[in-house]
């Protein structure tokens, strides 16, 4: 049986190690974003199915509210397999809920994720990173995918899960629960 002393130690252990095992950035973000910081995580479900991990990965001082003017990196990783196209054409529809695209930027929009967005397999991660005022480039597990030069795509791309008009507000929270404070 553990003395009160040998339990005391093994706690301090425990929370002087819990940094230690926090979560790291992946390749691509630490490369975009070397002071990234988890900025939060969630699980996306449908229709009870889950469909893919997210983690959101910010900079000091990022603020969810303003999200479009801050530089930060979304990880998808799959835990199903998708075409391309079908990511293409589920993003296009979940960027026609924010205000003031027009159908023609959206199609272009359409056309060009179908160019850039790769065939996700269950346990691929995509990473998207937004960069205010350029657009955003894709990585797909680690590796290019592609890049999107336009900002007012990439801010209603990433409003997807960050803006006001996101189809699921528990998601968008739950990427936004931790600050920035590196």
């Amino acid at each position: 049986m553990a003395t009160r002393r040998q339990l005391a130690v093994s706690l301090a252990l425990f929370f002087a190690l819990g940094p230690a095992v926090a979560r790291t950035a992946p390749q691509e973000v630490h490369a975009d974003l070397p002071n990234a910081a988890l900025g939060g995580d969630v699980r996306f479900t449908f229709l009870g199915f889950s469909v893919y991990d997210a983690s959101l990965w910010v900079m000091p001082g990022f603020s969810a509210q303003d999200y479009d003017r801050h530089a930060f990196a979304l990880s998808l990783t799959y835990l199903r397999d998708f075409t391309g196209e079908a990511i293409a054409k589920r993003s296009a529809a979940e960027m026609r809920r924010q205000p003031g695209a027009t159908e023609p930027q959206l199609d272009a929009w359409t056309r060009r994720m179908r160019e850039v967005f790769p065939d996700v397999r269950k346990g691929d991660r995509l990473t998207g990173v937004h960069r205010p005022g350029e657009g955003a480039r894709f990585h797909l597990n680690g590796q290019p995918a592609g890049a999107i030069a336009d900002a007012d795509f990439s801010r209603r791309f990433f409003g997807i899960w960050l803006s006001a008009q996101s189809s699921d507000a528990r998601l968008r929270d739950a990427l936004a629960a931790q600050p920035a404070t590196r």
